[in-house]
């Protein structure tokens, strides 16, 4: 459970990887396969017959708005479903018209957007003309209303992105899983396992491999390693991904091998290789690489990694889409903001331009870990040969890079091969804000086909950036931002709150700067996260350092990550951190630009400092720049 426009990219490395090596390897999206099942006439009839059995004081607004309009729930799923995988654009007339949808409590946000007395409270944003997207975001708004149906009605733990992710993240115990695990499955359970050994049946494996990114996908990883031990279980089952590399290095619990044979820590290709060996009887168990197994002897968790050397970046292969049914993929408009659409609209081809972060100096990354801290790079020539390799197959021109942080020099030496060869695409990336983007460079980008980049702008503090090692200045990244900007590529920044010793005067300034960055057109787009300390991070290992205490983690045998810690400054940032993110919202949409900062803040008069920053700031960092 990751995205619903495009598939994840893990799976199309490693196919394209094993079928480079002579491997007959498919993949499949049953995380996909199952919200299509669910959203579709028959599924929708499931879920009513569900939802009609609970008791009335147990039916949500969203629920109680599904039953009473089921017959036109029933008779537009399957149309807006086509038209969100661009199969029926014309639908789009009837959809804008607000006539064709049935309306739940989701559609009252329209009422955030302007007057809500208006006869069109979406003209601001579309328009005349804008017809297909103002579609596209009623349809979306339509599909989150069913998607509360399915958590209130079917399983609380639903959310198309984040699936009982509670489960798993930074869980101490395996027991949360395993209570989940054996609980009587419920309609979502009973769909997935319908595909599941579908899918078994389609292609037969020896060896399945299950990916899982988030802790949002362990749920549904291990509800198909438990489909396929009970009535497969000669299939050896192998488990890896970013969850599993972040949070399991510490795993102890000999029940997790209840459901799979294997699981492989950090870049997959190596262990992989073993793991076939190993299974085909050519490798003993001792000589896995970075593989947990549970003691055949003892019922223990054993750790086995034999020292071998991973394969280059430049080796790894193209990536192949070949098995996912691109056409199916749904593209959605969930916010009214045009950089912040890139993570939901359109069917993206993922790819990495280096292997790991060049700068792994920020103190709040896990910059001990094997995807950050092994920084490898592929030659231009190599990344362009991917590119049209994968234009080729798939049709699709738009790449997404998803590198932690893409290095400068690389990116100006892919812009200048892909003008070289005359390649017509369209791409957007993370980076960080250094000066090396310079608006020459930024002009080259956009001439290869950039439409946007994110980056991290963090807390808007040069005393805290400071702190982070973050390698930045406020300063910097506005003028870095703006030649983006000017070169007319979209700027998404990251930025983040609560980081220890942030005061509420470095809050509000941090806002005040975010602020300016949108009045001056430097930003487009932005979201503010809640900083979390991690064991695997610089302020996680050394927490005196940052002059806060780490929280007691009670014996971990299974997951471990986030950690708690108390911060002496004793600020209450859950609540300064409902007004970042109203005021950003509102940044976003263009509104409140002129506001003082200070009225976004829900605090005690008196206890909310006046911005140190001057208003114009920004304007005077820019201006110096050009001086």
């Amino acid at each position: 459970m990751t995205q619903l426009n495009t598939p994840y990219p893990s799976t199309a490395y490693l196919t394209g990887f094993l079928r480079a090596q002579g491997e007959d390897a498919v993949q499949t999206d049953l995380a996909l396969a199952l919200v299509l099942a669910l959203l579709s006439p028959d599924g929708l009839t499931r879920v009513r017959a569900q939802a009609s059995a609970l008791p009335q004081a147990r039916r949500s607004a969203s629920v109680h708005c599904f039953l009473d309009q089921f017959d036109d729930y029933h008779a537009t799923v399957g149309p807006t479903i086509a038209f969100l995988q661009g199969r029926d654009s014309t639908l789009s007339h009837r959809i804008a018209g607000r006539g064709f949808l049935p309306e739940g409590p989701r559609f009252a946000a329209l009422d955030v957007y302007g007057d809500a007395e208006a006869a069109d409270p979406l003209a601001w944003a579309f328009g005349a003309l804008g017809q297909q997207d103002r579609a596209k975001h009623l349809a979306t708004l339509y599909l989150n209303d069913l998607a509360d149906v399915l958590r209130d009605a079917i399983d609380p733990r639903f959310e198309f992105v984040r699936y009982g992710e509670s489960l798993a993240g930074s869980q101490p115990s395996f027991e949360p899983l395993a209570q989940a695990l054996a609980a009587a499955p419920n309609l979502m359970d009973n769909v997935l396992a319908d595909l599941t050994l579908q899918a078994v049946a389609e292609h037969q494996p020896q060896l399945l491999l299950l990916s899982v990114p988030f802790p949002g996908a362990m749920y549904g990883a291990l509800r198909i390693a438990q489909t396929v031990r009970m009535h497969h279980p000669q299939i050896r089952i192998a488990l890896g991904g970013g969850y599993v590399n972040t949070e399991l290095r510490e795993l102890s619990d000999p029940r997790l091998f209840d459901f799979v044979d294997f699981i492989t820590l950090d870049a997959g290709e190596r262990p992989l290789l073993a793991l076939l060996e190993h299974v085909r009887g050519k490798r003993s168990q001792s000589r896995l690489v970075r593989t947990f197994v549970r003691d055949s002897t003892h019922g223990a968790v054993k750790y086995c990694n034999w020292t071998e050397p991973d394969v280059p970046f430049e080796d790894v292969g193209t990536p192949t889409w070949d098995g996912l049914p691109l056409k199916n993929y749904l593209s959605l408009l969930d916010m009214l903001n045009p950089m912040h659409r890139m993570w939901s609209d359109g069917r993206w081809n993922k790819l990495t331009v280096a292997q790991g972060c060049y700068w792994k100096k920020c103190s709040f990354c896990d910059v001990s870990l094997d995807y950050i801290s092994r920084y490898e790079t592929a030659s231009a020539a190599t990344l362009v040969d991917r590119m049209e390799a994968i234009v080729a197959e798939t049709g699709q021109t738009g790449f997404h890079f998803v590198d932690e942080a893409a290095p400068p020099k690389m990116l100006k030496a892919l812009a200048q091969e892909i003008l070289r060869r005359k390649l017509q695409v369209s791409w957007w990336g993370n980076i960080r804000f250094e000066k090396s983007f310079t608006p020459e460079l930024a002009e080259l980008l956009a001439q290869s086909g950039c439409i946007a980049m994110s980056g991290g702008l963090e807390v808007a503090s040069d005393r805290l950036l400071e702190l982070m090692k973050k390698g930045v200045s406020v300063a910097q990244v506005a003028r870095v931002t703006k030649g983006f900007s000017d070169a007319g590529i979209l700027v998404h920044a990251y930025l983040m709150y609560g980081f220890p010793s942030q005061t509420v005067q470095d809050t509000v300034d941090a806002l005040e700067y975010v602020r300016q960055l949108f009045e001056a057109g430097c930003i487009q787009s932005g979201f503010f996260h809640r900083f979390t300390c991690t064991v695997h991070s610089p302020v996680g290992k050394d927490p005196a350092a940052y002059g806060i205490t780490l929280a007691t983690l009670p014996p971990v045998t299974f997951a471990k990550n986030d950690i708690g810690f108390t911060d002496p400054t004793g600020v209450d940032h859950d609540l300064l951190g409902r007004g970042l993110k109203k005021a950003i919202y509102n940044f976003m949409h263009g509104l409140a630009l002129e506001n003082d900062v200070r009225s976004w803040f829900d605090l005690p008069k008196g206890a909310c400092p006046k911005p140190t920053v001057g208003r114009k700031r920004i304007a005077q960092a820019l201006a110096e720049r050009g001086a």
